[in-house]
This record gives C-alpha cells, sequence and structure tokens, in this order.
C-alpha cells in the first residue's frame, strides 16, 4: 500500500513536469501561424484589389445607363451644374421621373465620388473615377476607370 501512494506521488510529480509547452514547440507554433498568415495575405489582397475595380467598372456602367435615360426622358444630358446628382434627385417637372433614375449616388470604391464631364473628351458625356489615387492619371489600381474604357 504505502509503495502504491509512493508510485502515485512519483507519477503525479513527473506529469507536473511534463505539463505545459516547451519555447521550442511554441516557436515552431508561431512560425506556422506566421506561414500560414502570409499565404492568405498574398492571395487575398490581390482578389481585393480586382473586386474593387470590377465594383468601379459596374458603378460607371450603372451611371452611364442612368444619364441615358435621363437624355431619353428630357432629350438632354445633365448639364455640369445639374452633375450626376440630378439623376438621384431630379427636379420637379413632367419630363422627369418621381423616383429617380437611381436610388442614390455611389461612391467609388475608394471613398470618391464619381466624376462627370458634359461635354465629355472621350465621348458625348463621360462618368469616370480617379482610381484608387484619387487623381486623375495613373495606372494599374491608380489608373482612371470610365465609361469611355472597355477593358
Amino acid at each position: 500500500m504505502i509503495r502504491l501512494k509512493k508510485l502515485l506521488k512519483t507519477l503525479a510529480q513527473e506529469s507536473r513536469r511534463d505539463e505545459g509547452f516547451s519555447l521550442i514547440e511554441l516557436m515552431v507554433v508561431i512560425v506556422i501561424i506566421g506561414l500560414l498568415t502570409t499565404v492568405v495575405v498574398i492571395n487575398v489582397l490581390p482578389s481585393q484589389d480586382r473586386a474593387m475595380l470590377e465594383k468601379a467598372r459596374a458603378d460607371v456602367k450603372l451611371l452611364e445607363q442612368a444619364v441615358e435615360m435621363y437624355r431619353m426622358d428630357t432629350l438632354k444630358y445633365p448639364s455640369l451644374e445639374e452633375g450626376i446628382e440630378v439623376l438621384a434627385n431630379p427636379p420637379k417637372g413632367a419630363r422627369f421621373r418621381k423616383e429617380g433614375y437611381i436610388k442614390s449616388l455611389p461612391m467609388d470604391p475608394w471613398g470618391n465620388p464619381y466624376q462627370y464631364l458634359y461635354p465629355g473628351e472621350h465621348g458625348a458625356f463621360d462618368v469616370y473615377s480617379f482610381g484608387a489615387d484619387g487623381r486623375l492619371g495613373g495606372e494599374d489600381m491608380n489608373a482612371d476607370i470610365g465609361n469611355w474604357k472597355s477593358e
């Protein structure tokens, strides 16, 4: 009986020493988590950039269609003074749709308003976003996205 108690006491002391993780085990886990995070970031960030570009292109198409519907109803394009704001908040009149041509004006994916130019430099009118940098011109993510580009 005494031997059994001594054996149990010894086993309990040994198991306490084995509890927890060693520094090497923790370092290995941290390195693995870092590698997985790197792989995810490398694969997800380009997808987010592409999604932002596609959203801007879709918004430009929507605004372009709304401008054309406005023209069909009023027989003229919105003036620069009216801007594309007139698409969401048309003035009272017989030729205007009461509900407007779009529910609300979207912002581009980078938080900037879409631009409108009439007469346009690339067509009858231009609807465009300045891209990620919010300035005219640029390349890649900073390139302007407009209704004149068919990419």
